[in-house]
C-alpha cells in the first residue's frame, strides 16, 4: 500500500470522514484490537467530532472482544482473533453495543512479534458496516515495523470509511 500515512495525512483524512458523515447524517463507532484506539484518536482530534463521533473500544484480549463486542468464544477458538471471521463479529458487535450508523473494526498481527507462517507480521483484518447493511471484510498485508503497520491500518480504516459513506 503506497499511501502516505504522515500524522497530516491521516488527520486530512479524519477530517473528510468527518465532514462526510456530518453531511449524511451519520455517526461512527470504532472497534480496535492492533490500533490500540489510533482510529479512534484520529477521528476525535477533529474539531467538532463530538457531532458525528459515537465511541470507540480498544478490545485487546479475547475477553474484551468477547465482553465489550459480543465477539463468541468458539469464533475465537476456531479461527483466532486474526481472522474475517472474528472482524465482522467485532464490527457487527460495535455497532449493536452503541448508537452509531456506521462502524469499523480491526485486527491484526502489528509485530515484532506474534506472526505465524499463515499470519505473518503485518497481517490485518479490517471490516466495516452500516447500520442494518451487510459487512465487508478485507484482509491487508502490510509491510514496515510495528508503527508502519498501524499507520498502515488507521489510513486504510479511513479510507474505507470514506467509501462505504459515499
Amino acid at each position: 500500500m503506497n499511501v502516505d500515512v504522515s500524522d497530516a495525512a491521516l488527520c486530512a483524512l479524519a477530517d473528510q470522514v468527518g465532514r462526510n458523515a456530518l453531511a449524511n447524517h451519520q455517526t461512527l463507532v470504532t472497534a480496535e484490537s492492533c490500533t490500540g484506539g489510533w482510529i479512534a484518536k484520529t477521528l476525535t482530534d477533529i474539531a467538532g467530532s463530538s457531532s458525528w463521533f459515537e465511541c470507540g473500544m480498544a478490545a485487546y484480549s479475547y475477553e474484551a472482544k468477547q465482553a465489550l463486542l459480543g465477539v463468541r468464544p468458539q469464533t475465537l477458538e476456531e479461527h483466532g482473533a486474526v481472522s474475517r471471521e472474528t472482524v465482522i463479529e467485532m464490527v457487527s458487535g460495535a455497532l449493536v453495543h452503541s448508537g452509531a450508523t456506521v462502524g469499523v473494526a480491526v485486527t491484526g498481527i502489528a509485530g515484532p512479534g506474534g506472526g505465524t507462517e499463515d499470519k505473518p507480521v503485518g497481517t490485518v483484518w479490517i471490516a466495516w458496516k452500516k447500520r442494518g447493511g451487510y459487512p465487508t471484510a478485507v484482509v491487508f498485508h502490510f509491510d514496515g515495523d510495528r508503527e508502519a503497520v498501524r499507520r498502515q491500518t488507521v489510513a486504510a480504516a479511513l479510507h474505507g470509511l470514506l467509501d462505504l459513506m459515499n
